[in-house]
């Protein structure tokens, strides 16, 4: 989906009468919530559901999106929750964010699909960083797109890290319902 796709989804659920912001994904959770807290670049954030869980938890964060309206709306909920998350409008498909490389400890991509983010979100983790990253893929007989990885796809970008997890199926998430690919990976060194 184009940022304005999702400027678009995210203006209409900014209306939803709850507004309260989802709960951080279980893979970020799990992995970075045991992790030594560091520098954390969350790319594709959306409304922050996990950069304001790793600014709670101690981290410095860094939160990249393309729409607006997710920007505002996680600035929003980042001051609410009284953390400090830094915030960088910029559309990931057209190349308006540079990832300096070995700059992070953590990076997370979740639910975003860009396959020439992978190596350079790969070169931006320091040496024993890691990187989660969460995709859909594709179900029966679909074949992949540009939103949707083959099955075994995603764990081809990492043969040359040590993967600490590992998983395509059906997502452990309540937020999603469709199948998923996952790799936790550790920058080797």
């Amino acid at each position: 989906m184009k940022v304005e796709g999702w400027e678009q989804r995210y203006r209409t659920e900014a209306g939803v009468p709850d507004g309260s912001l989802p709960p951080p994904t279980p893979l970020v959770q799990r992995f970075l919530g045991v992790a030594q807290p560091g520098t954390a670049l969350d790319l594709a954030a959306g409304t922050g559901r996990n950069a304001i869980w790793l600014a709670r938890h101690g981290w410095d964060v860094t939160a990249v999106d393309g729409a607006p309206t997710a920007i505002e709306t996680l600035n929003k909920y980042a001051a609410q929750s009284g953390v400090c998350v830094r915030t960088v409008l910029a559309d990931l498909e057209k190349g308006e964010y540079v990832i300096e490389p070995g700059m992070w400890d953590a990076i997370t991509i979740c639910y975003y699909l860009q396959r020439g983010l992978l190596e350079p979100a790969k070169a931006g983790v320091r040496r024993g960083g890691l990187i989660v990253v969460i995709v859909h893929t594709t179900e029966g007989n679909e074949l992949p797109t540009e939103t949707r990885t083959s099955q075994g796809e995603l764990l081809s970008y990492f043969k040359d890290w040590d993967v600490l997890h590992q998983y395509e199926g059906k997502p452990n998430d309540p937020e999603h319902r469709r199948s998923v690919a996952e790799i936790v990976a550790r920058r080797p060194g």
